[in-house]
């Protein structure tokens, strides 16, 4: 079953840029194509495709770390400091938008086994792993149109260019970008399927379940501006799993004090290469840093001292347990502060207040977290946004926090750095934040790059 695996793993790849020599050999390819259910579940199971290799160039040119002149230099390559400095030159890595793209297909492939009646699906199993299979795939749709895609904006969404919506394991279908409209329809389309099927408790590591459903739709709303949607799956999602990590039980002098698949962890997922942001090389902000109170336990938790430069700190609060990579899953954390934000911009203060400080108790020495009280809904609004940064730093929520933050006048911001002398900037609202497609698909596929 490995050879069935792998063999579409590579089917992925080379579909999507319509490879000339793979089409010759596609007759031998679809005999192993996997038709049962024990072939669905194998391909739903295999955690290097469907859980890693998520897209973060959004995070590399985000605000919550820099980099010395010295590791510019020695440590990043052409495209890593073309991505760093915001220069928006061509590249041809297309990994960061492939490998989502194999989720989606492997997704495509366990739909079509089930969905279309090759197998019985009104077993209990044959709903479940169809369940997944939409979820993965709202997932990898969701990664991809926050880092390659505009902003969600109401008036807009219809005319700009989202993604490739690949619905079908067929390498013969065309890709063409649908709208940001048409792609958010379909991310919300499929969580919506997955929450439909997801079991309530999933014993299988890395596999989503009910609540991490309804957390994907909670996220996807949020960041599409529709906040009635966005508190209703947050609530939905909080009333199944609510459990949060008592941060006065972990062990701040451990390199990695956070343990993986711990109790937060609605569903586990992991960037590609964490790169310039890896705990060595990326230095957190100074200004993020200071924001945290003495008696903030994240501030240990999550940040470890440098011995070069000095007053740098890097970031050791992976909640994948790891150095190489960010995490980029769905944890019950973001759903409070999900939660907490859309409650105070549709007026349950109340409902922000307790989401806000149930979390907060969580993070602080014992004894020492004080409630917020602040009822004013712009100044709480202010403050929910200061610690949903400060909670999810390094989580791979900043790039889609700052777009659409944006839009809205009063948290926009200019992001700069600074090498070798030269100060670069990146303005609110730039066509940069959508992350320019590698030129190799735009070739291959056919398909329109992203307006400059």
């Amino acid at each position: 079953m490995k050879i069935y695996i792998s063999i579409c793993s590579v089917y992925a790849m080379l579909a999507f840029c319509c490879c000339t020599n793979f089409l010759e050999v596609k007759p031998d390819i679809k005999m192993v194509i996997p038709k049962s259910l024990q072939d669905a579940e194998l391909l739903l199971n295999d955690y290097a495709t469907m859980n890693t290799g998520y897209p973060i160039y959004g995070e590399w040119s985000a605000d919550e770390y820099y980099i010395t002149a010295e590791t510019f230099d020695a440590r990043l390559d052409f495209d890593l400091r073309n991505t760093y400095t915001w220069m928006d030159i061509i590249y041809d890595d297309v990994s960061q938008w492939q490998r989502p793209y194999r989720t989606v297909f492997n997704a495509n492939q366990v739909i079509e086994i089930i969905d279309k009646g090759k197998v019985d699906n009104n077993t209990a199993k044959a709903k479940s792993l169809l369940g997944v299979a939409h979820f993965f795939r709202a997932f990898a749709f969701q990664q991809l149109v926050e880092v390659f895609a505009p902003a969600y904006q109401v008036t807009t969404a219809s005319t700009e260019m989202g993604i490739p919506l690949r619905l079908s394991p067929d390498m013969d279908e065309p890709s063409t970008r649908a709208s940001v409209q048409e792609t958010y329809n379909q991310i919300v389309q499929d969580y919506k399927e997955a929450s439909y099927r997801l079991p309530i408790d999933e014993g299988i590591k890395g596999r989503p379940f009910q609540a991490s459903a309804y957390a994907g739709l909670a996220r996807t709303y949020l960041v599409m501006g529709k906040f009635e949607e966005a508190y209703a799956y947050a609530d939905s999602c909080l009333q199944l799993n609510r459990d949060l990590m008592d941060f006065n039980d972990l062990k701040s002098g451990n390199s990695l004090p956070i343990a993986r698949f711990n109790i937060e962890v609605l569903f586990a997922a992991i960037s590609a290469t964490s790169g310039p942001m890896n705990l060595n090389y990326g230095l957190v902000d100074s200004t993020l840093y200071k924001s945290y109170a003495p008696t903030d336990l994240r501030k240990t938790i999550f940040f470890r001292a440098n011995t070069y430069p000095l007053d740098s700190y890097g970031y050791k609060g992976s909640y994948d347990n790891g150095m190489a990579n960010l995490f980029v899953g769905l944890t019950t954390s973001e759903v409070y502060f999900i939660k907490a934000e859309a409650a105070v911009r549709i007026g349950k203060i109340d409902a922000a207040l307790t989401a806000l400080n149930t979390l907060g108790v969580s993070r602080y020495e014992r004894d020492k977290y004080v409630a917020v009280t602040e009822r004013n809904p712009a100044s709480l609004l202010s403050l929910i946004l200061k610690e949903r940064q400060k909670e999810l730093v390094f989580r791979g929520r900043r790039w889609s926090d700052l777009k659409r933050l944006n839009l809205d006048p009063r948290f926009q911001k200019t992001l700069k750095r600074e090498i070798h002398g030269i100060v670069y900037q990146l303005e609110p609202n730039s066509r940069k934040y959508a992350y320019r497609i590698p030129e190799i698909v735009v070739n291959n596929g056919k398909i329109p790059q992203n307006i400059r």
